[in-house]
């Protein structure tokens, strides 16, 4: 019989396990993804709707907290030993990871989502063991539930330890709000397994300034640079110039570099003390009764001794558990040979070295080891730079703590946004340039006199809305950056940047500074007050009367107030909102208009409005007419939509991603196109909401949905508005 045929046959699709089939991608790999507008969609978060975390950790009792935290790091022995009886070696470095992959070109990374729990970061090999410390962790978030993030958790962690060990910390902010699943469509490279040879990221491995864009970390897998040098090749000259490339890329200059580089390893110790190979498999790929953990030790046999994380051996200080001057007298103080660990890895060990000085065994206090330093360590001794800052540092203690401090608090801190953000009793006061600081706005002049007045200058519609989303597009929600608020685009280098039409910049914001002077209100106040006046006339020639909501109180930032340097990376290379390429590249300029408008933390709804909005205002760089699929240029109509899915044209490639609309009765050029526009018509689930726009029906709803996603980006860095209800 057919039922006794199929028995043992699988009675479910596979569909949990993604490995079983293939996705649309590999089908058409040369498709346009659009997961990384999807991420963190309401469906995975458990949470309650009206719940927002940075409301509800503001009832947090700090103090019963902070105690508890501090009895953690000697506590809880018995589940994993702690080397020398104390977590902060590991909770630090858990932090320190969750936190040092956070890349400047991007803003992505970084510890403000609790990222480090979920893959692949939960699973990389620079990671291993951090899964304890996570799990060390539970007993807490358990107790303080909704008021205490994992985000904030993973982060605090470290810094207790810091300040368990001796160092005054410089502070800490809560309110990161945690992720519910992988931000799996950030870039992290394109190897396809861990620990590659590094040369794949680099155009010259000579040269780590060619190194792939946005990364940071050398090899995949890794943090920072791989411990036992280049490639896994020890030579502190070669390391010391991945470290810069490297910590540059984190924003860190050679100063900070240095100090956390000492900082960092005057606690805890590395762990090779074992076969690495005996390890099981990592978090994602255990099996079921491993409960989440991975990389088991059969060796472990409870000794904290044993473990094997990075393969190197041994502690950096004679007192792993004091934040003290150590490490400086350890490295500087003394000659250092190449030696292997248990596990086989390179590692720098003392030629000579008393008894007395040496650090003792992590689980037995009767047995003493060298010390250790990895080739990023001699790369502080060896390098003339670095090695300048180190010397410095121990003539003055009181410095380096500071520096150190200081670099902590930027590295743990660098992706939250800015000081307006800091909630809890330990948020410092002080200004500091990285969190490109913006004095608060004037709310006492008369806003309809302001628009007046704009209306009145005798700017275009596209003069005004252009020069509004060139303020306003800087923004990453990814590391909070950027958008309207300072009005930094009068300042450099945004001034200069092409992508912001140097020339009518500087004709639009000659009006903006006199108004400002004239009514009160500041410059980043009139750039978004003017893209409301140029929005309201098109919706009005349009048929529609509509007000676009506008708050006031932006502040108007300063030189003094800016880091310019810091500023670069947020520098667009591409629009497809305005139509823009600054050069041809080989990723499409579909993907890079995604990339933007993730970044902005738009969904691919808003994105589909904003472009077919923005069209019709006439906003495209230089004046080109692609994608202008109207008659009305400069009225807000739902045109390119309704033209873009008319079947009456045909559509035909007319040069290098440029094509051409023809009615085909005449074969006439109608319009021309670049493949950012096309692709609202071509991709299935564009498509789909471009049609919703092209309905007869939708006009008004498509003048309102464009209203709502242009307030949504012009607000995105108001985060003195930000609302309780999320």
């Amino acid at each position: 019989m057919d039922h006794q045929q199929n028995t043992g046959k699988c009675p479910v699709m596979h569909g949990g396990n993604t490995a079983a089939g293939h996705s649309n991608m590999d089908w058409w790999p040369e498709g346009l993804n659009l997961d990384i507008l999807h991420q963190h969609d309401r469906k995975t978060n458990p949470m309650r709707e009206d719940f927002n975390y940075r409301e509800e950790v503001k009832k947090l009792d700090f103090d019963a907290l902070m105690k508890d935290m501090h009895a953690l790091m000697t506590e809880s022995q018995d589940w994993w030993p702690a080397d020398w009886g104390h977590y902060g070696g590991l909770m630090i470095r858990m932090s320190w990871h969750a936190a040092g992959t956070y890349r400047i070109a991007d803003g992505r990374g970084g510890g403000s989502t609790g990222n480090q729990r979920f893959a692949p970061i939960n699973s990389w090999p620079d990671n291993v063991s951090l899964d304890k410390a996570r799990r060390l962790l539970w007993p807490i978030k358990k107790k303080y539930g909704n008021k205490l993030s994992w985000a904030d958790l993973i982060i605090l962690a470290g810094n207790v330890a810091y300040e368990n060990m001796g160092l005054k910390t410089f502070g800490f902010s809560f309110g990161r709000e945690d992720i519910w699943h992988p931000e799996k469509d950030t870039y992290w490279g394109a190897e396809k397994e861990w620990l590659a040879p590094s040369d794949r990221r680099y155009g010259d491995l000579e040269k780590p300034e060619t190194m792939e864009n946005p990364l940071a970390a050398v090899q995949m897998g890794l943090i920072y640079v791989n411990p036992e040098g280049v490639n896994g090749q020890p030579d502190p000259l070669k390391t010391a110039k991945q470290v810069r490339e490297t910590f540059a890329r984190m924003a860190m200059n050679d100063e900070e570099t240095a100090a956390l580089t000492a900082g960092g390893h005057t606690v805890g110790k590395c762990h090779g003390n074992g076969d690495a190979a005996a390890l099981g498999p990592e978090p994602e790929a255990a099996d079921v009764e491993e409960q989440g953990l991975g990389w088991r030790n059969p060796n472990m046999q409870g000794k904290a001794a044993n473990a094997v994380t990075s393969g190197i051996e041994g502690a950096w200080t004679k007192y792993p558990t004091q934040f003290d001057m150590g490490y400086f007298d350890m490295l500087l103080d003394h000659e250092w040979e190449l030696k292997k660990s248990p596990a086989g890895a390179w590692q720098w060990q003392p030629v000579d070295i008393k008894e007395e000085d040496k650090p003792v065994d992590a689980t037995d206090p009767s047995i003493r080891h060298n010390p250790i330093m990895t080739d990023a360590d001699m790369a502080m001794k060896m390098d003339p730079v670095y090695r300048q800052f180190l010397e410095d540092f121990r003539r003055n203690p009181a410095r380096f703590q500071d520096a150190f401090a200081r670099a902590w608090f930027k590295l743990i801190h660098r992706d939250l946004g800015p000081k307006t953000r800091y909630i809890g009793p330990d948020a410092p006061q002080e200004d500091l340039i990285w969190q490109d600081p913006v004095p608060a706005g004037n709310t006492g002049y008369c806003v309809e006199s302001a628009k007046q007045r704009i209306a009145e200058s005798g700017l275009t519609v596209g003069e005004m809305v252009a020069t509004a989303w060139d303020s306003a597009r800087t923004f990453r929600d990814s590391d909070k950056r950027g958008g309207a608020n300072g009005a930094r685009i009068r300042l450099a280098p945004q001034k200069d940047w092409e992508g912001n039409e140097p020339e009518r910049l500087t004709k639009v914001l000659k009006v903006y500074e006199q108004l400002s002077a004239d009514t009160g209100a500041s410059v980043a106040d009139l750039i978004v007050l003017g893209g409301s006046v140029g929005i309201e006339q098109a919706a009005r020639a349009a048929g529609h009367d509509i007000l676009v909501p506008f708050t006031l109180g932006r502040g108007d930032a300063t030189e003094e107030m800016t880091d310019a340097d810091s500023f670069a990376p947020l520098e667009p290379l591409a629009d497809g909102f305005r139509n823009w390429e600054k050069k041809e590249y080989v990723v499409k300029p579909e993907e890079m208009l995604l990339d933007r408008a993730q970044l902005m933390g738009l969904t691919a709804p808003e994105m589909t409005v904003l472009i077919g909005g923005m069209r019709m205002l006439g906003v495209n760089h230089g004046g080109t007419r692609h994608g202008v699929f109207t008659d009305r240029e400069g009225q807000l109509t739902n045109d390119f939509f309704v033209n873009l899915t008319d079947m009456g044209y045909t559509w035909k490639p007319a040069g290098d991603n440029l094509y051409e609309i023809r009615d085909p009765k005449t074969d006439q050029v109608k319009w021309t196109a670049s493949r950012v526009d096309l692709v609202f018509g071509s991709n299935s689930i564009l498509r789909s909401y471009a049609e919703v726009y092209a309905q007869d029906d939708n006009q008004e709803k498509f003048v309102q949905d464009f209203v709502k996603a242009w307030t949504k980006v012009m607000n995105a860095d108001r985060f003195d508005l930000e609302r309780l209800q999320p």
